[in-house]
């Protein structure tokens, strides 16, 4: 067994106590400034139909109907946006209706708050130790604006039917008349061998023809060659 600081030879474990704000006088207490509790809402924006709803809001359930301000945990969204919370279920008219499709919550944030300072305090005894400290929740303040039907989506614009471009006829050239006879189904083979006899028309044809349509560059190498030694004749 050891022996405490203070001489004791049993050492008494450190107490904590948690006091909140309400122990405290000029403090309101806590539990009106946590997250979930229903503010002091004007009677005249509060609606009188039993309809409410369950929604969700920073992974916490929230019983709401129109016109309620409510505390939640602190909220990304700015003053002024309007959230659409998860709606969970749907009551008062009728049977309740669980995880509804055809039903949305819409809220709108009246700014970011801060819940009132939780004291802290800590001591040991016989030690001298004594450790005060403070907490103050980041909270959000929202209003209900309705619950509802989803707002039926706007039709689709028809898309604009694009006119047929019309399409252009393929140009043939000049010189495509004095195309050799059968020059369309003559192989490379024939063509290499053939093209020696034929003239600089035919041979200007033949290779305007295979760059538009045929792209054989056997073709092509022939017929360039065969023309480069009719110019060098000539």
């Amino acid at each position: 067994m050891s022996r405490c600081p203070s001489g004791s030879r049993t050492s008494a474990g450190a107490s904590v106590q948690s006091v909140s704000c309400g122990g405290f006088a000029g403090h309101a207490p806590a539990y009106k400034h946590c997250a979930g509790v229903r503010l002091e809402s004007d009677s005249r924006t509060v609606s009188n139909s039993m309809t409410y709803a369950i929604i969700k809001v920073a992974g916490k359930q929230y019983r709401v109907r129109e016109g309620e301000r409510l505390l939640v945990d602190r909220l990304g969204s700015e003053e002024g946006a309007t959230i659409t919370p998860t709606v969970l279920l749907v009551g008062g008219n009728g049977a309740p209706v669980l995880d509804p499709e055809d039903v949305k919550v819409t809220a709108k944030v009246l700014g970011a708050v801060k819940g009132p300072k939780i004291r802290i305090g800590k001591y040991k005894k016989r030690t001298g130790y004594r450790k005060h400290t403070g907490f103050r929740a980041s909270l959000t303040q929202i209003q209900i604006e309705s619950i509802g039907g989803k707002p039926p989506r706007a039709a689709a614009k028809p898309k604009a039917d694009r006119a047929d471009a019309p399409k252009e006829a393929p140009s043939t050239s000049a010189a495509s008349a004095e195309l050799p006879a059968r020059y369309a189904e003559m192989t490379v083979a024939e063509i290499k061998s053939s093209a020696s006899g034929w003239g600089i028309g035919a041979l200007d044809a033949a290779l305007a023809h295979e760059q538009e349509r045929g792209k054989r560059k056997g073709a092509i190498a022939a017929l360039e060659s065969a023309r480069a030694l009719q110019e060098g004749e000539s």
